[in-house]
């Protein structure tokens, strides 16, 4: 903002905070599992902070606030569709879509029934299945079944309410990875790195009268257009591509985690 230029009142402005990094996609043992699930190289976590009280009835707001932001608009990482390669908006956004995401969930319990319900053998191992394809998914076990086919025998094991929230969200996508991703034979590398990036990701705080742990956070999923169209997280639409902002109204923090669907880095 321009000095002496009016501020908007009402209106959020929001500063890149560089410095805070998300060891979550940086560890060995997570870089070596997005390059076997076709991720790496395509996934970013990102962190801005703003200034004013969020308030979730103005989400719409905010987002778009968010993206015509000049701190925002020289370091919102994207890939390219042409090149491949990370850019920033290079076009005005004019429509945003935010759709709530529900983040309850303080425990990885919630998978437990994948064991119960005979989609992972007690030793971790994920039950093969026949061969079949829902596109563009190759399904070769139980685990991706349950997770895409809704008329199999066991999807009802996840409940629709089950299935949006944010901790499904990112384990299923985790579960698919990119275009050459290479499915693990047992669960725990994809249990793993969800909960890694979720306690990373999800702000939390010890309810000061009951003194449980609660989830703070507030999570969108964001698709933004231009002029022409779709602009970000892509010009294309996928099931694998998307970003998520995850909004800490009391640090007044905003972190976005993005991927694009395509080959990750394979080096």
């Amino acid at each position: 903002m321009a000095a002496g230029e009016p501020r908007d009142l009402g209106s959020y402005y929001f500063r890149f905070l560089p410095q805070r990094t998300f060891q979550c996609l940086s560890t060995q043992e997570t870089t070596s599992r997005l390059r076997q699930w076709s991720m790496l190289g395509r996934v970013a976590a990102q962190a801005f902070g703003f200034d004013q009280t969020f308030q979730a009835y103005r989400k719409d707001d905010f987002v778009m606030a968010f993206f015509k932001d000049p701190n925002v608009i020289p370091n919102l990482k994207l890939l390219s569709d042409s090149s491949g390669q990370w850019i920033t908006l290079g076009s005005e956004v004019k429509k945003i879509e935010a759709t709530n995401v529900p983040c309850t969930q303080l425990s990885m319990s919630f998978f437990h029934r994948l064991y119960d319900e005979d989609i992972v053998r007690d030793d971790g191992h994920i039950i093969k299945c026949l061969d079949s394809f829902c596109d563009p998914f190759p399904i070769s076990d139980e685990l991706r079944k349950v997770l895409l086919v809704e008329d199999s025998e066991k999807y009802e094991i996840f409940s629709q309410a089950d299935r949006e929230e944010f901790l499904f969200c990112l384990f299923k996508h985790l579960c698919l990875g990119g275009a050459l991703c290479q499915y693990e034979d047992v669960l725990n590398p994809y249990l793993e790195t969800t909960k890694l990036i979720y306690k990373d990701l999800v702000s939390v705080r010890k309810n000061p009268q009951t003194k449980k742990i609660q989830i703070t956070s507030s999570i969108f999923k964001v698709t933004a257009y231009d002029s022409a169209g779709m602009c970000y997280p892509s010009t294309k639409s996928h099931e694998q591509t998307f970003s998520y902002f995850l909004v800490d109204p009391i640090r007044r923090h905003v972190h976005v985690l993005y991927h694009c669907y395509g080959v990750g880095e394979m080096s």
